[in-house]
């Protein structure tokens, strides 16, 4: 099937399944001719559309920037650095460790912290969870072949277990299966 083929079926099936407006008849006959035209450039006033975030010569913020790096002194889930976190592989524990790959700038990232604070809480000193900025921590991250964010590595305290490896966004129950049933 050609690429051409395939964006005239897409505009047929458009045309059949999106609402006409029913301000004007002169619309109905163009939108009947032309689905493509709800994608237009114009609003319903006929002023151009645009996603800038300019009014006049002023610049208008959508949204405040996030401050600080999202690991806050008071949370639970503590950020640690490549040397600290190579101790506590080495040694010896009674506790999982749970270690988060994340980055600043990924939103994934920000809705596992969540997640993962809520763990935190759940499982206090049944479990230990820590993080490492791949930003501030490159070498570590590369060589841990760390290459979609955010990875978690559950580490048991057994060291006959392998080490279990997620990738992505996982749910909170998956979280808890693995450390209640795998390590």
């Amino acid at each position: 099937m050609s690429l051409l083929h395939i964006s005239s079926f897409n505009a047929s099936a458009s045309r059949v399944s999106l609402p006409r407006a029913s301000s004007s008849s002169s619309m109905k006959t163009h939108q009947q001719h032309n689905p493509i035209s709800l994608f237009s450039s114009t609003t319903t006033q006929n002023r151009p559309f645009s996603f800038s975030t300019r009014t006049g010569d002023k610049r208008r913020l959508l949204c405040r920037p996030p401050k600080g790096k999202y690991v806050r002194e008071d949370y639970l889930v503590k950020k640690k650095t490549a040397a600290e976190i190579q101790e506590l592989v080495r040694g010896e524990r009674n506790v999982p460790l749970i270690i988060d790959f994340y980055a600043t700038w990924c939103g994934p990232c920000i809705l596992m912290a969540q997640e993962l604070e809520m763990l935190a809480v759940e499982y206090e000193s049944n479990a230990m969870i820590i993080k490492v900025d791949t930003d501030d921590e490159y070498e570590f991250a590369r060589d841990m072949q760390v290459r979609g964010l955010p990875t978690l590595f559950f580490i048991s305290p057994d060291p006959s277990k392998n080490a279990i490896r997620t990738e992505g966004l996982i749910p909170l129950q998956m979280m808890r299966d693995i450390i209640n049933n795998e390590m």
